[in-house]
């Protein structure tokens, strides 16, 4: 006999289907929401359909917003001569966490990768072509996998040509790491010690 709540069921199948995310974490997450009060949980699935419905990408650097230009593009203050790019959101706010760049960013939304049908069509690549108006330096700050490498290749191989300095993050980032999850002092290493591609 087996113990099957439709609900609940469905629940814990949304949960998993988060990255990283298995049957006994899921479950946990489930259980967890059914224990809120009604209104906190009311508040919880409110938090999720507001990001889903407000949020969209930066009109210049394609960050997430939920303006027309993400608070780092406003930024006056911000060296727009520099241009650091990295494939994820979640880049932005680890290298933002060390308090050490203070120049803007391009978010690629992922890398190149032909074995999962990622080419640099279905990556934000045009939109950095186009915003390349008085950039001194495009520091690649793509993570230090195969596919992050293949898309920094690429990437100064287009660039180079058309002017800017091109950089890449150096080796203080551990190979095969994610950026998300490296410390603000490995990051802030890491972009000091940059190089020319």
């Amino acid at each position: 006999m087996s113990y099957d709540v439709a609900a609940l069921s469905n629940l814990i199948e949304q949960f998993e289907r988060i990255p990283g995310v298995g049957q006994k974490s899921a479950q946990r997450m489930a259980f967890y929401v059914l224990n809120l009060p009604k209104e906190d949980a009311e508040k919880f699935a409110r938090a999720i359909t507001d990001a889903r419905e407000k949020i969209h990408r930066c009109s210049v650097c394609c960050n997430l917003t939920d303006d027309e230009l993400c608070p780092i593009c406003k930024n006056a203050a911000r060296d727009k001569s520099t241009i650091c790019v990295v494939e994820d959101p979640r880049d932005v706010m680890a290298i933002e966490r060390t308090h050490e760049y203070s120049g803007t960013y391009h978010v690629l939304h992922g890398a190149i990768s032909p074995m999962n049908g990622v080419g640099p069509d279905q990556l934000t690549i045009k939109e950095l072509l186009a915003r390349l108006d008085g950039v001194n330096e495009v520091i690649m700050a793509t993570n230090p996998t195969v596919e992050g490498e293949a898309t920094a290749m690429y990437l100064s191989r287009l660039l180079k040509p058309l002017g800017p300095k091109v950089t890449r993050l150096a080796y203080g980032v551990p190979v095969g790491a994610d950026l998300e999850y490296a410390d603000e002092v490995t990051l802030t290493r890491a972009m000091e010690g940059r190089r020319e591609i």
